[in-house]
């Protein structure tokens, strides 16, 4: 096959599945069991064989911290000798990096490949559908890419896959897998007009992936939600693993990141003090940086500690090492210096607060810049109302690869409605990034929030100015 038909039947496939319903993508969602129907997943899978089954799945949900938890199991897992899988959503630049076993995202080859083997299936149940009623939806871009990676896993035989959940948990295309064991990491108010509009309802949705008698951890320590997730849990006969009562930890974050000349590791103290079980690690590193990582890292730990106490051999040099070594790009991702430039990916008010208490703490620069866009449906005004106090300007801006950002005119007048500081607007990512290059000082912190997608289109406009290198600071600590 030649380069040019490879390419073609990669094009192919892309468009394949762009053409699918994508709820990452739809401005309005109506959670119902007609948009969000695991009977319609079930019987895809069916139609595959299954491959869910013959899987070993640690399946993770939450408000925020899924992702980055997900990926600390993962890592720990593969460095400790297992095969590992790894499914997230979305990704920040290529499809395939949804799918990784390893730490690697899937080749193009195996890509193309897992679209054409479901494909066929994927255009039987769609013709199907449209007999039974035609305004049932066919399989949807979530549930196709979530059954290309459970029949990626299975083929070439994971030893485990962790899976994250796409969006709430009790429909998500996810759900129909039968787990070792279900996470929870956090609950907080997102996504409010699908979920619910209290903790308790939203707890209740994330908690839609306890199975009877299948270990739940949890990172939620707030009173509401926690109750919740005991009574579920209580009602499915679960084992429950809980932050604050059953596992702890103590964090060390690291300081003056933007004077460093490498970035340096935070670490926790760890206690795991379940049924007698004491388990004590010190000075673990984190190769993610911020206090919520850090209770991540404790919700990842618990996790392995749980799988060690059923046999998995999972040496305590090795969950250090997956730990300390794990990039996960966008999540205070330091991607450029003098300036210093941190790309963040929070979309919700609690996540701009982590990201604001983590500048705080690791960061020294007195002077910064802020880049901002945001996803119709967010709470934009609560987000902005933490930003912008903590920066000495702003530069607004709109991604332009999915159609549910808010239009830059719209932030701009919100802006000058919530506070004096002085604005720029820019039409996209590019302009961005110039202007904020024209603003800054060597001495300045630029950072990136406000959406995935925008963090995905800053990354690669500023890895490509760079030439995909990040540049070292030239002042050196004193």
């Amino acid at each position: 096959m030649t380069a040019m038909e490879y390419s073609s039947r990669r094009e192919r496939a892309v468009a394949f599945l762009m053409n699918r319903i994508d709820y990452e993508k739809a401005i309005s969602i109506s959670y119902s069991k007609q948009e969000f129907c695991l009977d319609r997943m079930r019987e895809l899978l069916a139609q595959l064989g299954n491959p869910q089954e013959q899987l070993k799945i640690v399946h993770v949900a939450g408000t925020k911290g899924k992702g980055s938890t997900s990926a600390m199991i993962a890592a720990a897992l593969s460095a400790a000798g297992y095969r590992c899988g790894l499914y997230t959503s979305p990704h920040l630049d290529r499809l395939e990096e949804r799918i990784m076993v390893d730490s690697r995202a899937c080749s193009e080859a195996e890509f193309v490949a897992l679209v054409e083997k479901v494909r066929p299936i994927v255009e039987q149940l769609d013709a199907k559908g449209r007999l039974q009623n035609p305004v049932e939806p066919g399989p949807t871009y979530f549930e196709t890419t979530t059954a290309m990676a459970f029949v990626h896993f299975a083929a070439i035989r994971t030893d485990a896959a962790v899976v994250e959940v796409g969006l709430g948990g009790r429909l998500d295309s996810t759900n129909v897998c039968q787990p070792l064991i279900s996470v929870i990491t956090s609950i907080s108010f997102d996504h409010t007009e699908l979920l619910g509009t209290t903790l308790a309802a939203i707890a209740r949705e994330k908690a839609g992936i306890i199975k009877p008698n299948v270990t739940v951890v949890s990172g939620v320590i707030e009173e509401e939600p926690s109750r919740v997730i005991s009574e579920i849990a209580h009602q499915n006969q679960c084992q429950l693993i809980q932050l604050g009562i059953d596992f702890s930890y103590e964090y060390h974050p690291p300081r003056e990141l933007d004077r460093l000349a490498a970035q340096a590791h935070g670490t926790i103290d760890y206690e795991n003090r379940l049924n007698g079980r004491m388990c004590h690690m010190q000075g673990v590193e984190l190769g993610l940086i911020g206090r919520h990582q850090a209770i991540n890292a404790s919700v990842a730990l618990a996790v392995l500690n749980e799988l060690s106490h059923r046999g998995w051999k999972l040496q305590e040099s090795a969950v250090r090492r997956g730990l300390a070594n794990l990039k996960w790009p966008g999540r205070v991702e330091i991607v450029a210096r003098r300036p210093t430039v941190v790309l963040d990916a929070a979309h919700n008010v609690a996540s701009v607060q982590c990201l604001l208490n983590t500048l705080d703490e690791s960061f020294e620069a007195p002077r910064r810049l802020l880049i901002f866009a945001a996803t119709q449906g967010k709470d934009v005004r609560g987000m902005l109302q933490l930003l912008l106090p903590h920066f000495e300007a702003v530069i607004l801006t709109q991604y332009w690869k999915n159609p549910r950002a808010v239009r830059v005119k719209e932030l701009n007048e919100l802006v000058a409605e919530l506070s004096e500081i002085p604005r720029f607007v820019c039409d996209d990512s590019a302009a961005a990034w110039h202007r904020a290059r024209e603003l800054a000082t060597p001495n300045h912190l630029v950072c990136v929030t406000g959406s995935l997608f925008l963090t995905a289109e800053m990354r690669a406009e500023i890895l490509r100015r760079l030439g995909d290198r990040v540049e070292e600071p030239v002042v050196q600590k004193t």
